[in-house]
């Protein structure tokens, strides 16, 4: 690197908390130090120690790997676990980072985001109530440690975490450019599992009509984004394909000027994210790469969009 890690840190600091005033007193309260100490060592008259650097690194999750540039042949991820029913105080703080990011992306002319998925993705779930309650209620179900089932009534969300997946609704259309690939087979998986827990009582007769009225909004929705070619709230362009190509797994990238990231969701609660420029234009390239083998429904091809949304809507009826 020809500029010197120290550096670096300080950028990467920076860039958690643009405005001075709010950066400055966040490092008061992680380091216990007053403010015109904290001032010197922004200003570089004063050196963060190390035990500083580890303790601001560990707390806001910077990779010092990444920073110092260590030529290991391997690109550091970070994987995180968040608890979307009751986020805590530090996934709340992440989680609100995340949101303000995507409402900067506002007026960013080459801000994209691409999203490969064989279940639906966080960016439409949040804008449904019920649908992203099943959701969180069968990772619960699957990866909670209770002993008995839960009911679906009892995976209740929190008041925070409900107003989070409100506002990461709306932050979230605000990307110049977005493109779905979703498994051609997406809504068959989503009704086998709620036809499931139906079948054992877990889901009763009301809970599942609540959630197939939010899957037939969902699809109204979709299909409105899919005639027009945008989000309706932002009118900011929106490209759907289906995939004619089994998917493993959720994927996404976010690229922006000085912002890109990429992401893999596993085992439906964990991130697995890096910043590392490399790897985002690798992971850009090979998940464009997917739309050779998928089919677009968004403004073109009028058939295939009908045909599509046809088949989801028949595939309800018998929900």
């Amino acid at each position: 690197m020809e500029n010197n890690w120290y550096d670096y840190f300080i950028e990467a600091i920076c860039k958690k908390y643009p405005k001075k005033n709010q950066l400055t007193q966040e490092l008061m309260d992680i380091l216990f130090i007053e403010r015109e100490a904290v001032y010197r060592r922004l200003r570089k008259e004063v050196a963060f120690s190390f035990q500083e650097i580890v303790k601001i690194a560990a707390e806001w999750k910077i990779s010092l790997d990444e920073i110092i540039g260590i030529s290991s042949g391997q690109i550091p991820f970070q994987m995180r676990q968040i608890n979307y029913l009751e986020p805590s105080k530090d996934e709340i703080n992440f989680l609100k980072q995340i949101i303000q990011s995507y409402k900067d992306f506002t007026d960013d002319t080459e801000s994209e985001l691409m999203t490969i998925c064989n279940k639906l993705p966080r960016q439409l779930l949040a804008g449904f109530e019920y649908l992203n309650h099943f959701y969180m209620f069968k990772r619960l179900y699957q990866y909670g440690f209770e002993k008995d089932a839960v009911q679906f009534s009892q995976a209740e969300i929190s008041r925070e975490s409900s107003r989070l997946s409100a506002d990461y609704y709306q932050a979230i259309k605000n990307f110049k450019n977005t493109n779905f690939i979703f498994d051609r087979m997406l809504f068959d998986y989503l009704v086998s599992d709620i036809q499931y827990f139906y079948s054992i009582r877990i889901i009763n007769d009301e809970e599942k009509a609540l959630i197939k009225k939010d899957l037939n909004a969902l699809l109204d929705y979709l299909q409105e984004v899919a005639n027009n070619g945008y989000y309706p709230e932002t009118m900011k362009k929106v490209n759907i394909y289906i995939s004619q190509l089994n998917i493993d797994t959720n994927y996404s990238y976010v690229f922006a000027p000085e912002r890109n990231v990429c992401f893999i969701h596993v085992f439906e609660k964990y991130e697995i994210f890096t910043y590392n420029l490399e790897m985002v234009s690798n992971f850009k390239t090979w998940m464009q790469l997917k739309k050779r083998s998928s089919v677009q429904i968004s403004v073109v091809d009028e058939r295939n969009r009908i045909e599509y949304f046809t088949r989801q809507r028949r595939l309800l009826s018998n929900l």
